[in-house]
């Protein structure tokens, strides 16, 4: 087995999905982000958003929660041990292209890209991933280019 075939190189995986409810994103608003189009029905109707929004960082956050969940590799079965996910060193163009309104049901990707040896750190790779989520009619709604840190012998 080769390492883009363990990484699923140029395959997109789903995820999974999940449905926004008005009680959640008001919660998750409170916390993290609390404008009005996140925490407030009536100001929402009100808003140039014309309605009660998740947060874009409540729809990041989802997609790392159903990243982590699922699983990123094939099963190993080339020589020596399994590679070892590590952190990520971060991430760039972050979109936030729609609102997902209360009661929208979004599904998260993640496509590997691509992968290469960290010169600076011997044994282990930059794996980068393009990270994206959709509503209920398709479009698309979240896209960011992320990275992982990945330990191989």
């Amino acid at each position: 087995m080769t390492l883009d075939e363990f990484f699923r190189i140029g395959t997109t995986m789903t995820l999974g999905s999940h449905k926004f409810e008005a009680e959640a994103i008001k919660a998750f608003a409170r916390k993290y982000d609390p404008q009005i189009f996140h925490i407030d029905e009536e100001a929402a109707r009100k808003s140039l958003l014309g309605g009660l929004c998740a947060s874009g960082w409540h729809t990041a956050a989802t997609w790392m929660k159903l990243n982590l969940e699922s699983r990123m590799g094939a099963e190993w079965t080339g020589p020596g041990p399994a590679p070892e996910f590590g952190p990520s060193p971060g991430f760039k163009n972050l979109k936030w292209l729609k609102p997902v309104f209360a009661g929208e049901t979004v599904t998260f990707t993640r496509t590997a890209l691509s992968h290469r040896p960290i010169s600076s750190r011997p044994g282990w790779r930059l794996l980068s991933l393009r990270s994206e989520a959709f509503d209920s009619t398709g479009d698309k709604v979240l896209e960011f280019e992320s990275a992982v840190l990945v330990k191989v012998e």
